[in-house]
């Protein structure tokens, strides 16, 4: 199959919504984790609880603000229909991705028993990663959808001639 001009542009086109959707992404991502990380910091220095919850507690917070960061700008442009249904699948989506991000901080710290401040963040830090690759892919695809394509324009399927009509 050859490839047209138009083929090109297309898959150009899809590359640089790509790209640009990543910086967003990222952008929104970057704050979040320095959210995350200050309100993980904050909550240690400041309370008494474990390093679990503090994590917890921060991720929590990260979320909601991520949540208002990729609504209105990261995914600004995609369907808005179904506010129910889409806060729905962000909370599920993002209680997996605080599984995934504090299950490595919990097995960092009790099960390997690496618990100094420094190792911590190293670990919390790693666990944003992880669960940030899962988020990517089930926000992009799940939650915020791409709008539905416009249909191509109906042309009049052609009128087959038969052999008797052509006589």
């Amino acid at each position: 199959m050859r490839s047209t001009p138009s083929t090109h542009t297309r898959a150009g086109t899809r590359v640089r919504r790509l790209i640009g959707e990543l910086a967003k992404f990222g952008a929104v991502g970057g704050f979040g984790v320095l959210v995350n990380l200050g309100v993980f910091n904050l909550c240690r220095a400041a309370t008494n609880l474990a390093v679990v919850r503090c994590s917890v507690i921060a991720t929590v917070v990260a979320i909601a603000f991520n949540y208002l960061g990729l609504r209105y700008f990261t995914y600004r442009d995609r369907q808005k229909g179904g506010q129910t249904r889409e806060l729905t699948l962000f909370a599920a989506f993002s209680a997996v991705g605080l599984v995934i991000e504090n299950g490595v901080l919990y097995t960092a710290t009790y099960a390997l028993e690496w618990n100094s401040p420094l190792q911590n963040n190293i670990f919390k830090f790693l666990g944003i990663g992880i669960a940030t690759l899962f988020r990517f892919w089930t926000y992009r695809t799940l939650v915020f959808k791409l709008p539905a394509p416009p249909e191509p324009a109906q042309l009049p399927t052609p009128r087959r001639e038969t052999a008797d009509q052509l006589r």
